[in-house]
């Protein structure tokens, strides 16, 4: 699983910053790591350098194999609190989003069954 960290100018992106990211997201995406290709991470501070309530933001989307990219955003008052909480919701996402594949139901094309009527459930009785 590849992850680049991107922070906006008004945050300072150090090698510190980038390896804590990583840590954060490879801790919360663990069980995941097969799936996924890539996790992009974007900081940015919302108010510049103006004191504010929730002015930090962490932006992370997932590029796992056979699905569309998935996205979470979580604003906070501190950085750290941000890319915690996003990283939590990029799991649940994650979670929901693979959970579904996985419990799809496979059936095999009309043409393959050897009953037409297989797969129809209750309707079979219509």
């Amino acid at each position: 699983m590849q992850i680049l960290v991107d922070a906006d100018d008004h945050l300072h992106g150090s090698q510190d910053l980038t390896a804590r990211i990583e840590g954060v997201v490879e801790g919360a995406l663990e069980r995941f790591s097969e799936r996924i290709i890539r996790v992009e991470v974007r900081l940015s501070d919302l108010n510049s350098r103006r004191p504010g309530e929730r002015d930090m933001c962490c932006h992370m989307e997932a590029h796992a194999g056979g699905l569309k990219p998935i996205a979470v955003s979580h604003e906070a008052v501190t950085l750290t609190e941000a890319i915690h909480a996003t990283a939590a919701k990029l799991e649940r996402a994650l979670h929901h989003a693979l959970g579904r594949v996985k419990s799809k139901p496979v059936r095999a094309p009309v043409a393959e069954r050897d009953d037409p009527a297989e797969g129809l459930g209750d309707f079979e009785s219509l």
